[in-house]
């Protein structure tokens, strides 16, 4: 089954709402407008069951296929949150909102799904039940995790669960996917660095933090090169360092680091936590200051069930009938990995063309990848579930 003709004449329709949400982005946990758009179509397309605020700002829609003969549940899921960031697009659905936008293509997500809602509750082509997941909250804010605490797996029966995000670089069309590891974790670290401020022109006197975090920031950049395994792939990197002093000649008393952690392997973050805290620890000792290492876990590994990925990719085929099967895990993190902790399922790309990089300013998601991301929902209901 190609593309589905009632989603292609959908198309200008979905595009106003994806270009209506993009006008508008909403950071984590305040998406309150968009949750509203999202309930309001829903209910006008005549789901059988709408509940909002699930994890704060969640919504959860309901869809019943016309005969229910083995009581077969999945839940496809979409994010709703912008990044905290100015858009620079000079289009004409840009950001109305000032250091707000949608530079990861949550707003194409949300339209794609609603789309397939539509043709779902119009067609009600399966034998089970399709509960459409809205999250919030995906970039850094813990949205999947905070839906599974009030009970969204449990309350509607979730036994397996899909999800899928636009990728730069790849086809409009295009889909890609693979088994196990499709996206890596998300941890996060700071490092506090406490020496003893003073004149910079008396630097004697004092105990350089400056130059301390500097040698720590080197440090660090020998745990993916020098500690783990070359066959299990992780990534170190020092993202910002801030002090406590604004100012030409004052050298300060505190530097404060912040950094990400990546790995595709859980077993890796147990020797990344000890040899961050070392490295930090000894290197700020040695110039004579002291640092404390915070470690905080964000999200695991994006972790596909093979069987589910297989689906995933078997559907993908039939709808545009190009799938990368062997896609290269990328270090990015997704927090659909809590989800997938919980359930079987995949996660999956779809092409979004030759456009900007995900989280740069002048990124816009691709309007022509809506069909074919709307019809792969609809069709993985429909061959996941079929009337027989």
């Amino acid at each position: 089954m190609p593309i589905k003709n009632r989603l292609s004449d959908l198309h200008d329709e979905i595009v106003g709402w994806r270009r209506d949400i993009h006008a508008h982005p909403e950071l984590r946990f305040k998406e309150h407008r968009t949750a509203a758009l999202v309930e309001d179509r829903l209910q006008g397309f005549g789901c059988d069951e709408v509940v909002s605020k699930v994890g704060q700002t969640g919504v959860v829609g309901v869809i019943h296929g016309r005969q229910d003969t083995v009581g077969k549940v999945i839940g496809f899921r979409a994010d709703m949150d912008a990044l905290p960031l100015q858009e620079l697009t000079g289009l004409p659905h840009a950001s109305a909102h000032p250091g707000q936008m949608h530079a990861c293509g949550h707003d194409g997500h949300t339209a794609m799904l609603l789309g397939a809602a539509k043709y779902l509750c119009e067609t009600r082509n399966f034998d089970g039940t399709v509960v459409l997941i809205f999250q919030p909250a995906e970039e850094g804010g813990g949205g999947a995790r905070a839906m599974i605490e009030d009970g969204m797996m449990d309350r509607w029966n979730i036994q397996e669960v899909y999800g899928m995000h636009n990728w730069p670089g790849i086809a409009v069309g295009q889909f890609a996917v693979r088994e196990g590891p499709q996206m890596a974790t998300a941890d996060f670290f700071e490092i506090k660095v406490q020496g003893r401020g003073g004149h910079a022109a008396m630097p004697h006197q004092t105990v350089d933090t400056t130059l301390a975090a500097s040698h720590v920031v080197v440090a660090v950049q020998s745990i993916a090169s020098r500690n783990i395994d070359p066959l299990k792939t992780a990534v170190v990197s020092i993202c910002g360092m801030r002090s406590d002093s604004d100012t030409f000649n004052v050298i300060p008393d505190l530097i404060t680091l912040r950094g990400t952690v990546r790995y595709l392997n859980p077993m890796v973050q147990e020797q990344i936590i000890s040899r961050l805290t070392s490295l930090a620890e000894n290197t700020a000792k040695a110039f004579g200051a002291a640092a404390d290492v915070i470690y905080t876990p964000c999200v695991p590994p994006t972790i596909n069930t093979p069987e589910a990925a297989q689906r995933a990719a078997d559907v993908a085929h039939a709808v545009s009938g190009e799938v990368i099967r062997d896609q290269d895990p990328v270090m990015p993190g997704e927090d659909f990995a809590d989800m997938l902790a919980e359930r079987p399922g995949a996660f999956l790309f779809i092409g979004n063309g030759d456009s900007a990089e995900l989280h740069n300013p002048a990124y816009d998601f691709n309007d022509e990848a809506i069909p074919a991301g709307c019809s792969w929902f609809a069709e993985m209901a429909e061959a996941r579930m079929p009337v027989l």
